[in-house]
């Protein structure tokens, strides 16, 4: 595939692409990029001065499969020619190696410009599982209405019948918050591919915390007798936004995934409107607590292929 691992040194580079067109998708972060870089096989080449990223997608796939990220502009803008050039060189590329080419994780609102600099030319798939969910920072700190009933009566449980503390998320607190993770993923009944997806976050978690601070990530804990037993890691996204990557809590205590979703929000989501919460990964159990928490939009993404390679 491209040629370039990502380090935590090329985090430079990569904001000034991330942070010129306002691509609005969780995965188009830098924190989401660096932790999932071993696991997803991310690579990077700069191609008529845009940023290409190629990756392995895991989901509904038995195999993982190889594919690039919309390419990335630093201007703001994309000249139609040139993207279409980058667009045939990356293709040479995969098929060089022996790979179909596709450009995945598409957000609905890039659709246009790629099928202007390729006409014509490819055809664009709707990737359900893959859909951000977004939400309004407002609505997750006050949950108002009879629509957040009853996630306020979880949290004003949990409120009322133990005694917490709410701490930014330090690097620190890193054996901490895994040998949880560990713990709550062990006592779950889910079948062989949600626990492949469990263990390849455990990576990308580890991954996170080994260059916490200098990678720009966010998070938080809620404590029970000096103890972490929920956790929350994100990142910014764009000028507007931060993005949820994991969220853990104890099963052993009513109402913390709600209390550990709303002191996030309360301290670090409150300086934003929206709050990206990723996707469900067409997971059945996931996508219903996503939804029940009422989503303002979804991030649509798509996967656009050469109408000939089809």
């Amino acid at each position: 595939m491209l040629k370039n691992n990502i380090t935590i040194q090329d985090k430079k580079i990569f904001d000034k692409y991330l942070q010129a067109y306002d691509y609005k998708t969780s995965g188009l972060t830098f924190t989401s990029l660096f932790m999932w870089k071993n696991l997803n096989r991310f690579k990077f080449e700069i191609i008529n001065d845009y940023l290409c990223i190629s990756g392995n997608s895991h989901l509904e796939i038995a195999e993982p499969e190889p594919f690039l990220f919309p390419p990335l502009t630093k201007t703001g803008s994309y000249d139609l020619n040139l993207l279409s050039d980058t667009i045939e060189r990356s293709r040479k590329i995969f098929e060089k190696e022996g790979y179909l080419f596709s450009i995945r994780l598409l957000p609905f609102h890039m659709i246009e410009l790629i099928e202007g600099a390729k006409p014509n030319c490819m055809v664009f798939y709707s990737d359900r599982p893959n859909y951000d969910y977004v939400y309004l920072s407002k609505d997750l700190i006050e949950l108002r209405g009879k629509k957040y009933h009853s996630k306020k009566n979880h949290l004003n449980f949990f409120k009322k019948n133990y005694d917490y503390k709410y701490r930014v998320l330090t690097p620190d607190m890193a054996d901490e918050c895994l040998q949880l993770n560990r713990y709550i993923n062990q006592n779950k009944e889910i079948n062989t591919n949600e626990r492949g997806l469990l263990e390849m976050e455990e990576e990308a978690l580890k991954e996170a915390f080994s260059h916490f601070n200098s990678a720009g990530f966010l998070g938080g804990v809620i404590l029970i007798d000096n103890k972490i037993q929920a956790f929350t890691l994100g990142g910014p996204l764009g000028k507007k936004a931060v993005t949820v990557h994991i969220e853990k809590a104890s099963p052993d205590f009513r109402g913390l995934y709600q209390a550990i979703n709303n002191e996030f929000c309360k301290h670090t989501a409150n300086t934003v409107k929206f709050v990206n919460r990723e996707e469900d990964m067409g997971i059945p159990g996931l996508r219903k607590a996503k939804i029940s928490y009422r989503p303002v939009k979804y991030i649509e993404k798509y996967i656009a292929m050469f109408k000939e390679d089809i």
